[in-house]
């Protein structure tokens, strides 16, 4: 019984050292693109043998054995079932070794940071574990290590792409938080890094790998990839502001030069909003009508407008100005809540595409 409790003690130190809610939106993130890479195109449409990559065979023995697509006409029934399978078996084929690695990618460069500002956490963070003194330092540097290790090595052991996409995210991760680098020193080199992964590295890259795992090459129907790298950019630098609004204390007396210290929290704040409003205005106008303009621009088929798509983000947006305007920066608590709120606004983005956009 007590190892069984201290099992479940240090698993929760581990859970609380990884930074749950980066973690979370990591694995949304992955298994919503992995999902549209899959089925953002008809769920009628077979995935044809001599479609798969020979790294899809390998990595899904019997994915080629499904035998030839049906006649249009028949798709929509008796194509529905082997279709269907292929898809999930593809799924949680790609899913489970791409989501583990990018995991302790996570870990390791969330951790890494936490190793370097635990005197700078005494004063910000004191609720973090090795802030704390729940989590030793050495043992902080173990699970860093050990994560940072498994994730490269196991990335370069599906695909080469996946490796170098893996190492360049945990390298700038790494620069993030080790001198003489350290980007997290200024918030225009903080926030560019922050934007940088969480932006094209993660949703361009991701897809990429997923797609040449799967069809040796680009899907050439992922159009949904543009609007949602422009967005999550865009979002990803609100990450950078905001998450540095209560932090004012502890960065100026270690020099960090955070947005909110060179102007101020409420221009910090006013800034990000901004930022944020652009980037829902751009989605809901890009599902009411640049989609369907550069479908013509190309000559491709009629492309309708997704009018739900671009409502929900209008409805998005309205949701997240009201939080602004609750937001109380004189408040930590006001502001903490606000911060969470906006990751949650971070998760509901991926898990709503895969609904909005999937036919």
């Amino acid at each position: 019984m007590l190892v069984w409790l201290l099992l479940w003690r240090m698993l929760t130190l581990i859970w609380k050292f990884s930074r749950p809610h980066t973690l979370i939106g990591s694995s949304i993130s992955i298994i919503s693109l992995l999902f549209l890479v899959l089925y953002a195109s008809p769920v009628a449409t077979n995935i044809e043998p001599s479609d798969l990559s020979a790294a899809a065979k390998t990595l899904l023995p019997g994915l080629d054995q499904l035998g030839p697509s049906l006649p249009a006409h028949q798709n929509k029934i008796t194509g529905f079932i082997p279709v269907v399978t292929a898809k999930l078996m593809a799924f949680f084929g790609l899913l489970l070794p791409t989501l583990i690695v990018c995991l302790l990618c996570n870990i390791f460069i969330t951790g890494l940071n936490q190793i370097v500002d635990v005197e700078l956490d005494k004063i910000n963070k004191p609720h973090l574990p090795l802030a704390s003194g729940e989590l030793t330092v050495a043992h902080g540097k173990t699970i860093v290590a050990i994560c940072g290790g498994l994730s490269v090595s196991l990335s370069w052991l599906i695909h080469p792409f996946f490796g170098g996409l893996i190492t360049l995210i945990a390298a700038i991760g790494a620069m993030y938080s080790l001198p003489p680098i350290q980007f997290k020193k200024h918030h225009i080199w903080a926030a560019s890094a922050i934007a940088l992964v969480r932006g094209p590295l993660i949703n361009l890259g991701i897809a990429l790998h997923f797609s040449i795992l799967l069809f040796g090459s680009l899907n050439n129907s992922m159009g949904w990839l543009l609007p949602l790298v422009v967005f999550v950019t865009a979002f990803s630098l609100g990450i950078a502001w905001f998450k540095d609004i209560p932090d004012t204390a502890g960065d100026e007396r270690y020099g960090y030069k955070t947005l909110a210290l060179v102007w101020s929290k409420q221009q910090a704040l006013n800034a990000g909003r901004a930022l944020v409003v652009s980037a829902y205005v751009f989605m809901a106008m890009y599902w009411f009508f640049i989609e369907s303009w550069i479908a013509r621009w190309n000559q491709s088929p009629n492309v309708s407008p997704n009018i739900l798509a671009g409502l929900s983000h209008i409805i998005f947006l309205l949701v997240f100005l009201m939080q602004c305007k609750k937001c109380d920066i004189q408040n930590p608590k006001s502001i903490k809540r606000f911060y969470m709120f906006y990751w949650g606004l971070f998760f509901i983005e991926y898990l709503s595409l895969p609904i909005l956009l999937c036919k």
